[in-house]
């Protein structure tokens, strides 16, 4: 008999210790894990500003009329030199100006009157405005100004002359950035030097003008002087 009422008080007392445990954890707020996003990595993007020096390489095709004899040549050849250059950079804008010095073995001919007329550029020089935008490490650009070089007009079996002439030139180009100092690019330009009066060189008692365009695609290895890598997410610039 004492045996029934000692299990009975242990489930009575086991009942209540269940039920008292239940409501505490009842009784209590349930804890919701909390979703953290990943931390985006810093990556390093690249500053346009500063000055640059380079080398640029390309080929040259274009135009030249003789007005007297009358002639036509179509001057071409390969340029190699220089390229100096300072950017600013205002978000994802970028202004600057740029110049450049190159030789040049660029030549054409073509048959005036009962001789041949050619046109000869040894060296080009221009001095330009850039103005673009980058798209991550690419920088899209406009170009313009002033272009140098001499027009060297030779007809055959009479003479020679020459002129160091002034002019223009329009491009565009796209440049892009490897590192943070090292940078490549591929430039169209358009140049005209204009003309000149070969006269008498030429074997001409008329103004004997003598003209010269050129259509230029060329390649371009830039370094950044004092290149320092900035680090920052790429959200961060806009």
């Amino acid at each position: 008999m004492t045996s029934k009422w000692i299990k009975a008080g242990m489930a009575a007392a086991a009942l209540v210790l269940t039920t008292s445990l239940v409501a505490e954890a009842a009784d209590k707020p349930v804890v919701k894990p909390v979703y953290k996003a990943p931390l985006r990595p810093a990556v390093n993007y690249y500053s346009w500003n500063g000055f640059y020096m380079g080398v640029n390489i390309g080929y040259a095709f274009g135009s030249s009329s003789w007005a007297s004899p009358a002639g036509s040549a179509s001057p071409k050849g390969f340029m190699l030199g220089p390229t100096f250059g300072y950017n600013v950079q205002t978000g994802n804008w970028v202004l600057g100006i740029e110049g450049d010095y190159d030789w040049t073995w660029i030549k054409g001919s073509s048959p005036c009157s009962v001789t041949s007329c050619t046109t000869r550029n040894t060296w080009l020089s221009t001095i330009r405005g850039r103005v673009g935008t980058t798209f991550d490490r690419s920088l899209v650009y406009f170009t313009g100004g002033a272009a140098f070089g001499d027009i060297y007009a030779i007809r055959d079996t009479w003479g020679s002359a020459s002129k160091t002439a002034t002019g223009w030139t329009v491009g565009g180009g796209l440049e892009y950035a490897m590192d943070a100092s090292t940078s490549l690019k591929v430039e169209y330009l358009y140049v005209d030097l204009g003309s000149f009066d070969c006269g008498v060189s030429c074997a001409s008692t008329i103004p004997a003008t003598v003209s010269f365009k050129s259509n230029i695609v060329r390649f371009g290895l830039n370094y950044k002087l004092g290149a320092m890598p900035t680090m920052g997410p790429i959200s961060s610039r806009y």
